[in-house]
């Protein structure tokens, strides 16, 4: 019986991590770019998870455009963001522990730490 209750803690107790983990990208995170010439902007992301779906949008100089094709898997994520005349594709991962997400922006590769915007 005590094994019961133990299995049945650790279950719930993983499970509720794992909600947790995922429900943290949820939000508004910033970052800044280095574009080709070496300048740096800002870009801002706003995050929604909905079970391994991941959607939002993206805002920079360029404007706001929405996220689409997003995926969450492990800690690992990938979207496209859908400039209308061209899509970009990102990857990154996500690190509970600092609160920040390594990103890689576009076929370059621009790799950038995102940084959660805190709620006032």
């Amino acid at each position: 019986m005590k094994r019961k209750i133990f299995i049945t803690a650790v279950l719930l107790l993983s499970l509720s991590a794992v909600y947790a983990y995922f429900a943290g990208i949820d939000g508004k995170w910033t970052a800044m770019l280095k574009g080709p010439t070496g300048e740096e902007f800002p870009v801002s992301c706003e995050f929604k998870v909905d079970g391994a779906k991941l959607t939002g949008t993206m805002t920079s100089q360029m404007g706001k455009f929405d996220l689409i094709n997003g995926i969450v898997k492990g800690d690992s994520l990938w979207f496209t963001a859908d400039l209308k005349n061209m899509q970009i594709k990102n990857k990154g991962r996500y690190y509970a522990k600092g609160d920040s997400i390594a990103l890689y922006f576009g076929t370059r590769g621009t790799h950038s730490t995102m940084k959660r915007v805190a709620d006032k």
